[in-house]
């Protein structure tokens, strides 16, 4: 797959594609890359659809955003002006992983079909993410709103732990080569933790994306029942709050990147949930 370019919300983006169709527009999270969806891409396609893995905004070789907004609303404004320069229409679909779930909860409406990934719906998870285990396992999310983040983040043996620990046994080489070259860059990681900082606060809105009113729909709803970073049992507490007619999956053997250790099982279920492309 090659790698092509598109100007949406001032952003340059860097995106992979493959297939001809209806667009299905597929979002990573952290720490992580458009090559996340190596396994699924093609099976998109061969069910006739254009797959579409955009790299997110300030992964490299997506421009660092001039704004320095990385707020839910700079996203969903993303995902709006995405859909619309790749010629998305009625007919799109929409897959979001980790990060890139936050912003298919509030556009999911706006797609014909939606999936989310590893992340429940935001404000799901009430007092259970201060529960001590899932505070341990977001031990990253609180470092990261301090000036240590950048230099903790940048250490090896980092990043290389964040997947060992969220995906136990799965081998991550070959992605952790495709993270060091989208945030190994000072300015690019510190725009990777630039998300949890707006998420908390520690950095304001910029004030450029006034709030839009989300337009929710049903989701298939996948969660890896070993993830070390969000609890399964947390996510299973959370899926009474998934928007009327969504469906909720809990995948067996599988951690946080649960599409890449499982990708038979995961494909299969995003394909059904999916249906041909109309």
């Amino acid at each position: 797959m090659e790698i092509r370019t598109i100007h949406a919300n001032g952003v340059e983006f860097a995106y992979l594609s493959l297939g001809e169709g209806p667009l299905a527009l597929c979002l990573h999270g952290f720490p992580d890359t458009a090559h996340t969806w190596r396994h699924l891409m093609p099976a998109l396609a061969e069910r006739g659809y254009r797959a579409v893995a955009p790299f997110m905004r300030g992964y490299a070789p997506t421009e660092v955003p001039a704004d320095g907004a990385y707020e839910d609303a700079a996203l969903v404004a993303d995902v709006r002006a995405l859909h619309e320069e790749l010629g998305g229409g009625d007919d799109a679909v929409i897959i979001g992983h980790d990060w890139g779930a936050f912003p298919v909860y509030q556009t999911a409406g706006r797609f014909r079909r939606a999936v989310t990934l590893a992340v429940p719906p935001p404000g799901s998870l009430g007092a259970g993410f201060l529960d001590y285990e899932q505070l341990k396992r977001s031990f990253y999310v609180f470092l990261f709103q301090t000036p240590l983040a950048e230099a903790a983040a940048a250490r090896p043996d980092f990043l290389a732990g964040l997947w060992r620990d969220w995906s136990p046994g799965y081998d991550a080489a070959e992605d952790l080569a495709f993270v060091r070259r989208s945030i190994g860059e000072p300015a690019n990681l510190s725009a990777a933790i630039g998300y949890y900082r707006a998420m908390l606060g520690t950095t304001p809105p910029s004030g450029r994306y006034p709030a839009v009113e989300p337009v929710p729909g049903p989701v298939l709803y996948l969660h890896g029942a070993q993830d070390g970073a969000m609890g399964a049992e947390l996510a299973k507490a959370a899926e009474s709050r998934l928007p009327a007619g969504s469906r909720a999956e809990q995948v067996a053997g599988a951690g946080h990147f649960l599409h890449l250790e499982r990708p038979g099982e995961v494909n299969r279920l995003i394909l059904d949930w999916l249906g041909p492309a109309s």
